[in-house]
């Protein structure tokens, strides 16, 4: 049984047959071919990157009815005023606002929405923002974009002198994928694998745990094929996804503490990319990469989703769309592997033992660590691959293995009190240097500095990134902040729920801890003269650089060195 939808969008009369509870977001992607919605969390309507104006007021268009929208506007990025649209889009370009592009049109539809109404000081900004999840950015540029784009109301539209070829080439050597810069990618068009996907191909999902609907196999999943999306989800009796009554806490023991050392366990960590695994392909053909506009951090490099896209396509002799919801996201993605490790300073050594959860991801702690450490200490790691129920790791998350070191290496000297300006031997280390330096295997390098207020939370994080020739500093900035903001929820927020068979049970993507825009305390960001070619995974050392002085400043403040991540 079906019904039908009458509204107008972007200015134009819309009639479409809908399925009962099919959801606005459904309707604009699936029927109307309008893209420029995002699909980010399948519909839970908690991070944003649906947001589009009904009647002129922000919706989150994944938890909307669409007979709801009957008789009524709604507005795309595609039906925004023009002068609106571009001086938004041109303010997160110029500023770095936007990185991936995919939760930024949900933000510039609630962004038009507060210019319209003159409502963009930070306490009504903090209110709006509530609404979304930016993955990339690290806020403060978002913030900035707005800001310029009401600044400019009266003065037109902002323009930039920038080398847009040169700040895409630093998004790819941070991202580590092929990456382009520009107005249109705030607008969604980062290319995203299933906004260009043929709306009359199959569609596949995964089948979910305990489902007994017909499925198919291929990339070694379970899939249910169907002739659409909405078909496809309720064949496979798609579970909504929930936050957990369970308590999260690190998979491994810690290790007794050394006498003079230190000592540090982790948790599973959600990647949480914004975009959900896609990919789609024809028989015959090559599936779409699910990186599109960037790289997940690392969580998405080795998603099935191609290989299944492919696989089926060929299968069933037509193009197949493979598209994961965000259960299925946390379910079948990698995780940053959890460890339970000590060190401590032992002459010019840092001696490190540790546990590292079995799988990919440990291979990068069973290798030798690939950079070159900024001080005069050598570095005695040895590691135990060790089971731990739960779900898949990788070695591709963001500084994965260095981030780790780097902790237990800066943990092991902030305990024994040593003045690591002694340690510094190199000129451009001591450039950097703050409270800590960080490396990557590039050579490039970190230092950061926290402020800790009087009830023990960070209210401002400061930075110093020597990267190379910069290619553009706007871009950079991004990174590092994106970087800055990451490593802060690593450190006192964000964790996963795991059970005791392994099945993670923090299903909603506000459950994983990603601090919100009102919760991301002030971040400076300052890249030093460091004359050489460009340096790549810049903001790799600034993830490493501030999780490291954020555990230390939190150790001070408290005056005692917490020894499990998330601090709470």
């Amino acid at each position: 049984m079906s019904d039908r939808a009458m509204f107008v969008c972007n200015g134009k009369p819309v009639d479409v047959e809908i399925a009962p509870g099919e959801s606005l977001l459904s309707v604009l992607r699936e029927r109307l071919g309008v893209v420029s919605a995002k699909d980010g969390c399948a519909p839970q309507g908690q991070c944003g990157c649906c947001t589009v104006l009904v009647d002129g007021e922000p919706r989150v268009a994944c938890v909307t009815p669409a007979g709801r929208v009957h008789a009524r506007s709604v507005t795309t990025v595609e039906g925004l005023d023009s002068t609106v649209r571009d001086r938004l889009a041109t303010a997160f370009a110029t500023t770095g606002g936007s990185q991936c592009g995919f939760c930024t049109p949900g933000i510039v539809m609630r962004a038009a929405a507060l210019l319209q109404k003159g409502r963009t000081d930070r306490a009504q900004l903090d209110r709006a923002l509530a609404a979304h999840l930016c993955r990339c950015t690290g806020w403060l540029t978002v913030y900035e974009a707005i800001a310029a784009a009401a600044a400019a109301s009266a003065a037109g539209t902002p323009r930039t002198d920038r080398r847009l070829n040169a700040a895409s080439r630093r998004a790819e050597l941070e991202g580590g994928v092929a990456q382009r810069v520009g107005p249109d990618i705030a607008l969604g068009g980062g290319g995203f694998a299933d906004d260009e996907a043929p709306r009359n191909a199959r569609v596949a999902v995964p089948l979910p745990p305990g489902s007994t609907a017909p499925a198919i196999e291929a990339a070694g999943t379970s899939w249910v094929v169907a002739e659409s999306l909405q078909e496809a989800r309720a064949l496979a009796a798609k579970v909504q996804g929930r936050r957990t009554t369970i308590d999260a806490c690190p998979p491994l023991p810690l290790p007794e503490r050394p006498a003079g050392g230190v000592r540090l366990a982790t948790s599973w960590v959600e990647p949480a990319y914004l975009e959900p695994d896609a990919s789609w392909c024809a028989p015959g053909g090559e599936p779409a990469t699910p990186l599109a506009n960037g790289g997940a951090f690392g969580g998405k490099e080795s998603s099935i989703a191609p290989m299944a896209a492919r696989e089926l396509a060929g299968a069933l002799g037509r193009p197949v769309r493979v598209l994961f919801s965000r259960e299925d996201v946390v379910r079948l993605g990698p995780k940053r592997s959890p460890i339970a490790a000590s060190a401590v300073l032992d002459g010019q050594s840092v001696r490190v033992r540790g546990n590292v959860a079995a799988g990919p991801g440990a291979e990068v702690f069973l290798a030798p660590v690939a950079v070159e450490w900024p001080y005069a200490l050598d570095l005695d790691a040895h590691w135990t691959p060790t089971t731990a129920a739960g779900p898949p790791t990788t070695s591709s998350a963001r500084a994965a293995g260095v981030a780790e070191h780097t902790l237990l290496l800066e943990g092991a000297v902030d305990e024994a009190g040593v003045d690591r300006t002694e340690l510094v031997t190199d000129e451009r280390v001591a450039r950097v240097l703050l409270d800590v330096c960080a490396p990557t295997p590039s050579g490039a390098l970190a230092g950061a500095h926290i402020d800790v207020d009087a009830n023990g939370t960070v209210a401002q994080i400061t930075v110093r990134v020597a990267a190379g020739d910069p290619l553009d500093e706007v871009v950079l900035r991004s990174y590092a902040i994106g970087a800055a903001h990451m490593a802060l929820g690593w450190v006192t927020a964000e964790e996963l729920a795991v059970d005791g068979v392994g099945e993670v049970h923090d299903l909603t993507i506000r459950s994983f801890g990603v601090l919100r825009a009102r919760d991301t305390p002030p971040i400076e960001i300052e890249i030093v003269d460091d004359p050489g070619p460009p340096l790549a995974r810049a903001s790799d050392a600034v993830f490493a650089a501030v999780a490291t002085a954020t555990w230390n400043a939190i150790s001070r403040s408290r005056g005692e060195r917490p020894d499990s991540f998330p601090v709470h």
